[in-house]
């Protein structure tokens, strides 16, 4: 698939670590140009075209990024918004500042970004926007219930931005991801009691036996944002290693 972005410039939020920078090395080795949004410059060795500052929690942070995108790269075609935030705890566990804080960081972040995309995506012949979403937007997980709202919105609002901008030529899709092998798993088994115990608990509920990684998101990402999937709008891509709809048998 390696050319399907040549001549495309893609914006990746959240893009310095984890998924988002699987996600900017799979759009560059298939020709994107690509520009990294987020708070920490990206790693040595990424493959990005421009990294630009944003806070996604922020409106004129957001819209200053956007505008130097299309400033120095010449244009927009492909929005991932992937920036967000975990968290842990039952409805009662967390204040209503903590619900705010997420919510603002994961929906309304989304919300910031794709509306400051918007005018430039309405010119490129090849526009999709692709929302990082979760397992946790179609499954109820324990502990997980504020970032399973978050998450259930997210899944919700692409639907609906699908609805409202097909007929100006911009897909908009999602994907799920189960359990990720990301730096934020990593420091939640940093803090368990027996972190060796929670990873293999971790791994034994994907039917698959492991974590997801990010270069798999990555795949389907850069799948729904490609020109390819064209005929491709409001749905999403269940990255779980068959979390969501199997129902094996337990291992012997």
């Amino acid at each position: 698939m390696t050319g399907d972005f040549d001549g495309l410039v893609a914006a990746v939020t959240g893009g310095a670590s984890g998924i988002g920078a699987a996600v900017v090395a799979e759009l560059a080795a298939q020709g994107a140009r690509v520009a990294v949004l987020d708070l920490q410059e990206p790693g040595a060795g990424s493959p990005h075209a421009l990294a630009a500052r944003a806070d996604v929690g922020d409106d004129a942070s957001v819209r200053a990024a956007i505008e130097r995108v299309v400033a120095e790269l010449g244009r927009l075609d492909v929005l991932v918004n992937n920036a967000g935030i975990g968290a842990q705890g039952t409805v009662e566990d967390n204040d209503d500042a903590e619900w705010g804080r997420v919510l603002d960081v994961n929906l309304l972040g989304m919300v910031r970004t794709s509306r400051a995309a918007l005018p430039a995506l309405r010119r490129s012949p090849a526009a999709a926007i692709v929302n990082t979403g979760s397992i946790a937007a179609t499954a109820g997980l324990p502990q997980r219930a504020l970032y399973s709202a978050t998450k259930g919105a997210v899944l919700a609002l692409t639907r609906a931005m699908a609805a409202d901008h097909l007929s100006e030529g911009i897909r908009v899709n999602c994907v799920n991801p189960g359990t990720a092998d990301t730096p934020w798993i990593g420091r939640l088994l940093d803090r368990a009691d027996d972190p060796a115990a929670e990873r293999v608990a971790l791994e034994a509920r994907q039917p698959h036996g492991r974590l997801v990684s990010p270069a798999e998101i990555a795949s389907a990402i850069a799948y729904l944002a490609s020109p390819r999937s064209g005929s491709t709008t409001g749905t999403s891509i269940a990255v779980d290693g068959g979390m969501q709809d199997l129902r094996l048998r337990p291992r012997t």
